[in-house]
């Protein structure tokens, strides 16, 4: 990890550069797939599963078959971990919930909002290097919750064709019967447009590589709507005196073992404790299954020394962490002061990986900076607001002549009309 010591202001922003690839890097790809889709269905779904994949698909859908086999595969220590895991989030999901919200604004007016469930979504699973089931969890539940009418899940199989058990029991225990045997950019632009077996969505979800967050991004020129742009994995450790530097390293090496491009960040005002996390760094990667991946995500990162709290807050704040983990004696400062960070774990044990199996909250979060504008996934992810009004005679003839003079400022005389000829109506019948 490269070391970096009070850095100023004006270095910022390279010194906080995502180590991923540009939109337009990889948009010419994602685009020709795109139009390739479109034009040809499942041919072309077939054609590049095929291509990336290294798959021949005789059919997109998972069988009842399959499922069966994959409940039987899974041990019953990861199915009572499974069930652990859908408690606490369908808890914290559960809680989300909104009642409808009436206000008279004025006497004889009549709003208020309800929420309605999006009604077709496509639901993104990950399945290359690590098949995330527990993402399954985490798009499934609060689906289910919101009351959407049809899910369909998508996920790349291995090369015989084949699914993640695991993905397939935790989709069963959700509920979730639709799996698409596909996974990439021909995933995406299969819900994008529909095909002839593949069903077009309103909205997608879900984490994936730089191609498939630029296709999601894509698929919002179609049309389609996203969850957020969620690319590679990242987080941010924010460690002072007090924290044990085992547990910072270990947390480091949780997000860096996701994929080559995540990102890792220390940020500390204790110069001794950079130097503890940085051996047991050392020690703790040489044992990790996934030890070659993990070091190459270490040269994406950054261990950034900050004399004060002030300035380290507001670094935190420029970079917008998608998981930002905070272990200081002073960690309300930090608490009460994040802006930007999609999702916040305070003190020595509360390790991320928490956030990212069974704790309840959700782990699809905003990365690359989007943590500044995007909400994480929750259950208004998979509502709609509507408003609605009503307005008695009484109401029309408060607010009327004022809908009338604002219409005429504008110069839009059939506004104005409408609320004219009903006026008038009124008069006439007095």
């Amino acid at each position: 990890m490269k070391k970096i010591n009070n850095p100023p202001k004006v270095e910022w922003s390279n010194i906080l550069k995502r180590p991923s690839k540009s939109v337009a890097a990889i948009e010419e790809t994602v685009t020709a797939i795109f139009e390739d889709v479109k034009r040809n269905g499942d041919e072309g779904v077939k054609r590049y599963s095929s291509i990336f994949d290294g798959v021949s698909l005789k059919s997109f859908f998972v069988t009842e078959n399959e499922f069966k086999a994959a409940e039987k595969s899974v041990s019953e220590e990861l199915k009572q971990a499974i069930q652990v895991s859908k408690d606490n989030i369908t808890k914290f999901h559960e809680a989300q919930k909104t009642s409808k919200i009436m206000v008279e604004t004025t006497k004889g007016v009549v709003c208020w909002q309800e929420k309605r469930p999006i009604q077709k979504v496509g639901l993104y699973i990950p399945g290359g290097t690590a098949p995330l089931f527990s993402s399954v969890l985490m798009l499934a539940i609060p689906a289910k919750i919101a009351g959407c009418n049809e899910i369909v899940l998508a996920t790349p199989t291995n090369k015989q064709g084949e699914i993640n058990p695991a993905i397939l029991y935790a989709a069963q225990q959700c509920g979730v019967t639709k799996i698409l045997k596909v996974g990439g950019i021909q995933a995406i632009a299969a819900l994008t447009f529909g095909t002839e077996s593949i069903p077009k969505v309103y909205k997608i979800f879900g984490p994936g590589n730089q191609y498939v967050t630029t296709a999601k991004q894509l698929a919002t020129k179609f049309g389609v709507a996203i969850d957020m742009p969620a690319g590679p994995s990242e987080l941010l450790v924010m460690a002072d005196e007090t924290s044990d530097a085992s547990f910072v390293a270990s947390d480091l090496l949780s997000q860096a073992e996701h994929g080559v491009d995540s990102q890792v960040i220390l940020v500390s005002t204790s110069e001794e404790k950079i130097k503890e996390v940085e051996k047991e760094i050392e020690m703790q990667i040489k044992v990790l299954p996934r030890k070659a991946i993990a070091e190459k995500a270490i040269e994406n990162s950054k261990l950034i020394y900050i004399s004060a709290k002030e300035l380290a807050l507001e670094l935190i704040n420029e970079y917008g962490p998608e998981h930002f983990i905070v272990c200081t004696n002073k960690n309300d400062f930090y608490i009460n002061g994040i802006q930007n960070a999609g999702s916040v774990f305070i003190g020595n044990y509360t390790p991320e990986s928490a956030g990212d199996y069974a704790s309840g909250t959700n782990h699809t979060l905003p990365t690359n900076g989007y943590a500044k504008a995007y909400s994480g996934v929750n259950l208004d992810a998979f509502l709609k607001t509507i408003s609605f009004q009503e307005i008695s005679e009484v109401g029309i003839q408060n607010i009327g002549k004022s809908i009338e003079i604002l219409a005429e400022a504008e110069g839009l005389q059939a506004h104005k009309n409408a609320v004219t000829l009903r006026l008038n109506s009124l008069k006439n019948q007095s």
